[in-house]
């Protein structure tokens, strides 16, 4: 009795199996379309808030410096945010502290305490919406990127937890895994986002024409202006005028108090490294102490 049993469960399992075999719908793999590409500025388009804030909040959490300087630069952030302060000289002088701050630090360590904040402190904080978006153009064979003024080696954290292609970002100078305190290059802001898209396209071998780009900041204009089709994410009251006369898309995820600050950690240029001072104070006492 119990053998029938067990072949009458065995020939369901059986029937189970092939009608839910049956039943299934197969995902053909979209053909690689490789002349086409989208770029998404990072913070406030495909996350809330700015990254390196967020880096910094996690070295916070470990006990690297005080939560006294995070609100500081937390408040620096801001007070650049809603002045538009952002001009060369101030970005020259954060720049160089910033890079003095994390002079002596080990590449290795900040791409794993980026993987651990990460996962701690900036998952929960993608755009759902956004995300999406760049789902969309994975779906379509097209690779995607992330541009921002962040670090690479957090931009390429954040460009792999979500499955997107790379990312490009401001390149700090290292040798024998260890920062000089030096850029190669300057900070991946503005102007030099869409030298760094063009640069990327040559390479790639990429039509611009048929590339989107994302972006919640007028400061990304001549990236945004760069390629076929721009989209505004979250934006600026700058950039919505501008989106609005030249018949750009529109995307706003925010709810509630979106005319407010998103959160205090908004960064734009020098607001994102004002987060990367904080950062580089942390490492560097990190360094001192151990």
């Amino acid at each position: 009795m119990r053998r029938l049993l067990r072949r009458h469960r065995a020939a369901e399992a059986e029937i189970a199996g092939e009608v839910a075999a049956a039943a299934a719908v197969a995902t053909v793999p979209a053909e690689p379309d490789l002349q086409a590409a989208a770029f998404f500025d990072v913070d406030n388009t495909m996350m809330r808030g700015a990254s390196i804030y967020h880096f910094a909040r996690g070295l916070a959490t470990r006990g690297m410096f005080t939560t006294s300087d995070l609100l500081k630069f937390a408040v620096g952030q801001a007070v650049f945010r809603l002045r538009g302060n952002e001009n060369p000289e101030h970005i020259a002088v954060a720049r160089e502290t910033a890079l003095a701050f994390v002079a002596g630090s080990k590449v290795d360590d900040v791409v794993r305490l980026g993987e651990e904040i990460y996962d701690e402190e900036m998952s929960d904080r993608i755009w759902a919406g956004t995300r999406a978006l760049a789902q969309s153009h994975l779906d379509a064979g097209q690779r995607v990127w992330l541009v921002t003024a962040t670090p690479v080696e957090l931009a390429r954290v954040i460009a792999q937890r979500l499955g997107l292609t790379g990312a490009l970002g401001t390149v700090a100078e290292s040798q024998d895994g260890v920062y000089t305190g030096r850029l190669v290059g300057d900070l991946l802001h503005g102007p030099a986002k869409a030298e760094a898209v063009r640069a990327l396209a040559r390479r790639e071998g990429l039509d611009l024409t048929r590339c989107t780009a994302y972006s919640d900041s007028a400061n990304d204009l001549p990236m945004l202006s760069l390629v076929g089709r721009a989209v505004a994410i979250n934006p600026d009251s700058e950039l919505r005028e501008h989106a609005k006369k030249h018949s750009w898309p529109i995307r706003d995820f925010r709810t509630g108090r979106k005319a407010t600050l998103t959160a205090l950690p908004i960064a734009a240029g020098v607001g994102a490294l004002a987060g990367g001072i904080a950062a580089g104070i942390a490492l560097r006492r990190h360094y001192r102490s151990s």
